[in-house]
């Protein structure tokens, strides 16, 4: 079941009275893309939307209805020819075949999440949380797309508009937003199902920011330590080490015993222990003396 499929099955438990069904079924009739005076009809690739359809038929108008082109799952297609059906779902919800819009008269005493959640039944889709963030509405007229996003704006919800072939789509990425309109439409669950998954990818990319910020430590550390080593290596060449002081040495010591440890770890290690700043300037004098040898092999090397 995908994720979307979860959100429209937990939705339709909370279509449970006449205001919500009245309402929930003007957003279907509102949104669905074939709305004339010939023929309305109501897609859902949903087992729950195909059955939520007869449900609200059955409540609102009183009418039984079935679907047409039915998969093996039992949905499809719901296909309205009959003049006088058509006429009286129209004059109900007071709906224009040409310029259809959103009447609020038909969304009373809080429906509007009813209302919305016809609307997500039959024209809208959220993308698996685990893969993106990614909601939208594919309406079928500019109009209707103003309408909805108005309706999302004043809960708070902020969502952008594009057109794609015929149909204009509203489309919320803002994980918060995706999160406030399935609970504003009911699906409570689905909302905790993605605040679980934001919470193991933030743990996940902070792990990730753990270890490679451990390797970038590692490779300074071992850099550093080889320069080190090579300097101290430098200094017993050419006598020199012998003439720095007895803690100078003693650090060179540990260095080329230890070429793994870090700086802390040396000064932990110290006869008299000292911090890592400590450390670092007994080998910086080592690395002074070091340079200053090279430079002279490099004169000695362009005179000869």
């Amino acid at each position: 079941m995908s994720f979307s499929d979860q959100v429209r099955r937990e939705v339709r438990r909370t279509i449970n009275d006449g205001d919500k069904r009245f309402a929930c079924l003007y957003g279907m009739l509102l949104y669905t893309r074939v709305f004339t005076e010939e023929q309305i009809c109501i897609q859902s690739e949903s087992e729950d939307v195909s059955e939520l359809v007869q449900e609200l038929f059955k409540s609102v108008f009183h009418v039984d209805i079935t679907a047409s082109d039915k998969s093996e799952s039992g949905h499809g297609s719901f296909t309205i020819t009959d003049p006088q059906l058509i006429e009286k779902i129209r004059s109900t919800y007071q709906i224009d075949f040409l310029e259809r819009e959103i009447n609020l008269r038909n969304i009373v005493n809080n429906s509007t999440s009813a209302f919305l959640a016809g609307a997500f039944f039959i024209c809208g889709s959220v993308t698996d949380p685990s893969k993106e963030y990614h909601l939208e509405f594919v309406t079928p007229s500019q109009m209707l797309c103003n309408d909805l996003n108005a309706i999302l704006g004043s809960y708070g919800v902020s969502g952008r508009m594009i057109q794609r072939k015929k149909s204009y789509v509203l489309y919320i990425k803002d994980s918060e937003c995706i999160e406030d309109t399935l609970t504003f439409m009911g699906a409570q669950q689905c909302t905790l199902d993605i605040m679980n998954i934001k919470i193991h990818k933030d743990m996940r990319n902070k792990a990730n920011r753990l270890r490679n910020c451990d390797e970038a430590n590692i490779n300074k550390v071992v850099n550093a330590a080889m320069r080190q080593t090579e300097d101290i290596l430098l200094l017993i060449k050419y006598g020199e080490l012998q003439s720095l002081s007895p803690e100078i040495q003693e650090a060179a010591k540990l260095r080329l015993e230890n070429p793994e440890l870090s700086l802390k770890e040396i000064g932990e290690l110290l006869t008299v222990p000292i911090g890592r700043s400590g450390v670092n300037h007994r080998f910086q004098k080592i690395a002074a003396i070091a340079k200053e040898l090279r430079e002279n092999e490099s004169r000695s090397d362009t005179a000869q």
